[in-house]
């Protein structure tokens, strides 16, 4: 029991080095979309014609100055899809983690009862709260993960209808990654590493 107990602690090492490059990502998004909602929000002054005062004078300045901020947009969208397949990544990772975690329980040759998989030794997490832990954090991360789908693809949509307030909730939406408590995650860690925490 002790040492399939370390097993999932040696998984959780894994799920907290992929948490630690999913936080990297997020600061990556949201550098990202703040840049995309930056160029959003300057398109309509950009198409006016009266804000470019005696530059207006160039011919096709407008147009060559929309085509250019159209072409940063066009990039950085690019970006956010990319940043986006990584976070895809780590959901997959996880997957794969709770995956092999239920085939440890699974895959020995004794069938483990409930009352096994709640045993504790000690300080050290049942069975249970190892596979618990490791499935709700799997399904944290990829709520989280179809959240920032959604908004990416929102972000796109609004590029021809722009509204300020939409863009500020929809970054608010992705700072505070509702679907993962830091405090629910940091509980999770505790009990299975309790041992190194007393």
């Amino acid at each position: 029991m002790e040492g399939m107990v370390k097993k999932y602690q040696q998984k959780f090492r894994k799920v907290r080095d992929e948490t630690k490059r999913w936080d990297e990502l997020q600061s990556r998004l949201l550098s990202q979309f703040r840049n995309a909602s930056s160029i959003i929000e300057r398109l309509q002054a950009i198409q006016n014609s009266k804000n470019y005062g005696t530059l207006k004078c160039i011919d096709g300045i407008g147009d060559a100055v929309l085509r250019k901020q159209m072409e940063s947009l066009e990039t950085i969208l690019l970006s956010l899809k990319k940043t986006l397949k990584e976070f895809h990544g780590i959901v997959l990772s996880l997957e794969k983690i709770v995956r092999d975690g239920r085939q440890l329980v699974k895959g020995g040759s004794v069938k483990l009862t409930m009352k096994q998989l709640q045993q504790r030794i000690g300080v050290k997490p049942s069975l249970a709260d190892c596979l618990d832990g490791l499935s709700l954090l799997h399904e944290m991360h990829q709520s989280e993960y179809l959240l920032k789908s959604s908004v990416v693809s929102a972000l796109s949509t609004l590029t021809l209808k722009p509204s300020a307030s939409d863009l500020g909730a929809l970054h608010q939406l992705l700072v505070d990654q509702p679907n993962i408590p830091k405090e629910e995650v940091q509980f999770i860690f505790d009990i299975v590493f309790a041992e190194e925490i007393c």
